[in-house]
């Protein structure tokens, strides 16, 4: 699956002229976004729906340090999904190919009331396309 991409912003970088640490976490969310438009569930089509999908955890590991206007590809992967829980694994990388960051991120899927949804029952078309993507090692 093709890489999300993300142009440094200069609002983005600290006094020392390097990304700050936090918009890495933004990032993987922009990725992750972009992920589930492209496997066909943006968000319009969670909410009409009815799955609200917290984030539980988030890692990150940062390699290399980034600065304004380079650009960084993000390449999302399901890392493990069971129905209950999703977990997709990032990798982040330089103009050059250098990994920049790696991380993690763990997703609950919820109604709207705020309860766990039965994936597999109650959302099979989705239980199947995230089943199918799970990398296997």
């Amino acid at each position: 699956m093709e890489a999300y991409t993300h142009k440094v912003q200069y609002y983005e970088t600290d006094k020392m002229g390097i990304t700050h640490h936090s918009n890495y976490i933004r990032w993987m969310e922009e990725a992750r976004i972009d992920f589930l438009s492209r496997i066909g569930w943006d968000f319009a089509r969670l909410e009409k729906e009815g799955i609200i999908s917290p984030v539980l955890n988030v890692t990150c590991d940062y390699k290399k340090t980034t600065t304004f206007s380079d650009e960084v590809t993000i390449s999302v992967s399901v890392q493990e999904f069971k129905g209950v829980k999703l977990q997709l694994a990032y990798e982040m990388k330089n103009a050059d190919g250098q990994v920049v960051c790696v991380g993690t991120s763990s997703h609950a899927f919820l109604n709207t009331e705020g309860r766990p949804i039965r994936m597999k029952q109650e959302q099979p078309k989705l239980y199947d396309t995230l089943s199918e993507l799970v990398v296997t090692a």
